[in-house]
């Protein structure tokens, strides 16, 4: 491909800290140049892209996404997530070690997720790999060959091939990863003696799952991985934080020196608690959904930035698995879907606390491509990035049904609900993959490998 040029326009592109008129010039799928004229001209043989008035902003990068492929592509895959992504503006996903088969905790595994996962994505995918007992030889290997960072579990992870780790295990995983630009994921729970026992509970009330998962558990896993992240000085980040009563701890193991980031999740900040139907089992996910209190914690930490960025944590599976016609969360697989919607469901209630267009970039734009290592080239609208942005109207809106959904399996807590903010156009390094309710035909999405001279500060 040679001197592929294209012009990017609008009235309201996110450049910085401003919204700004601009022509977006781009050359072979990276932007090569601004200029801060709406109404600036190319040569005819130019093919233009104009938002008008709608807002250009950098695509979405969603760095926690279950793909499931290869293994379980019943659940989901390459295909079917990216066309989701694509269609909600999500121009980069970095895929998860589980719940595919083999899990990604070896080389050989993350050569085959590769293999499985080129020539079927309509968006950019990075990857993240695993931490299991016994496999710390395997971490600086996966690492040079341009994996993101790692992910491990404190406690049961769903699927036996992926077992929880122990202290014991961590710091040797540690070791490993000191002195790279590598960063551990900590899905953040453990099992506690405090748990009360649902045995004579109602297995269909949404209050009996919640007191099985108390804060307690986030509580003891998240003072497990301060006390590594200060003593290591390896980057550490917590996956899908939802107890609000964790943030203090976060605190002071940033005062101290710890390198800690986290994240909350779009079903934290959009559902409460109170508010969950009994029986209503694709509301379950790990840890929980928690109170409206808990939840408004939740997004003052986000306001004030001890809570770095927000993901979807898609992690979708059959619908049987949900157990939907029984209405049982204890025995229902804990997992949300909503990559699509992620945009939408956030600025929904964003825009009701004052939060902006600046806050969706900086907490799904920005960090979560620093979080990934792939923030030289994603992330924001600037000279030499990867031409990556979604065209969208703020103030539109639109009801969430079964035939707009494009991931493969189509439960979700979000259906039927009316969320704010329209996406138009989905552009990747150049190539329009959505445009009006329609993915293209082509698979234009690439395999980002990290380059392991890209670090960043969150």
């Amino acid at each position: 491909m040679e001197d592929e040029r294209l012009l990017v326009k609008g009235r309201k592109v996110v450049i910085g800290d401003g919204i700004v008129p601009a022509s977006i010039i781009v050359k072979n799928g990276k932007i090569i140049d601004i200029i801060y004229d709406y109404n600036f001209e190319m040569d005819d043989s130019v093919p233009v892209i104009d938002g008008g008035n709608l807002v250009i902003m950098p695509g979405i990068v969603d760095s926690h996404v279950h793909v499931n492929e290869p293994g379980r592509t019943e659940w989901e895959g390459y295909e079917t997530a990216t066309k989701a992504a694509a269609t909600g503006g999500i121009t980069t996903i970095v895929d998860m070690p589980l719940n595919c088969v083999p899990v990604t905790t070896s080389m050989s595994a993350f050569s085959i997720k590769l293999k499985e996962a080129a020539d079927k994505a309509f968006v950019d995918v990075a990857f993240w790999g695993g931490v299991i007992p016994g496999n710390q030889s395997e971490l600086r290997p996966m690492i040079n060959a341009g994996i993101s960072g790692f992910k491990c579990f404190l406690i049961h992870s769903g699927i036996d091939e992926f077992p929880k780790v122990s202290e014991y295990d961590l710091h040797n995983a540690m070791v490993q990863l000191r002195r790279t630009d590598s960063v551990l994921l900590f899905h953040a729970e453990m099992d506690v003696d405090d748990i009360p026992s649902a045995e004579d509970k109602n297995p269909q009330a949404y209050q009996t799952f919640v007191e099985s998962r108390p804060d307690s558990m986030e509580l003891e896993a998240v003072k497990l991985v301060c006390k590594l992240c200060v003593h290591y000085r390896v980057p550490c980040h917590i996956v899908h934080l939802s107890s609000a009563e964790c943030l203090p701890l976060i605190q002071v193991a940033r005062a101290q020196g710890g390198p800690l980031t986290c994240e909350t999740c779009h079903h934290y900040l959009s559902f409460d608690a109170e508010s969950i139907p009994d029986k209503d089992t694709s509301y379950k996910c790990c840890p929980p959904i928690r109170s409206k209190q808990n939840q408004e914690t939740l997004w003052e930490a986000l306001k004030s930035g001890i809570i770095d960025l927000v993901v979807s944590d898609h992690s979708p599976c059959t619908a049987d698995l949900k157990q939907l016609d029984t209405g049982d969360f204890m025995k229902a697989w804990g997992g949300i879907s909503s990559l699509q919607f992620g945009l939408s469901s956030f600025w929904t209630s964003a825009r009701q606390r004052s939060m902006t267009v600046f806050d969706i970039v900086r907490l799904m734009c920005e960090n979560t491509a620093k979080l990934a290592g792939i923030h030289t080239r994603k992330g924001k609208i600037s000279r030499g990035y990867d031409a990556d942005f979604v065209i969208w109207d703020p103030n539109e809106s639109f009801v969430i049904t079964e035939e707009i959904i494009q991931h493969k399996n189509k439960v979700t807590p979000y259906m039927g609900k009316r969320l704010n903010g329209v996406v138009h156009q989905t552009i990747v390094r150049g190539n329009t993959v959505y445009k009006n309710g329609r993915v293209t035909v082509k698979p234009y999405g690439e395999l980002i490998l990290k380059s392991r001279s890209a670090k960043g500060k969150l």
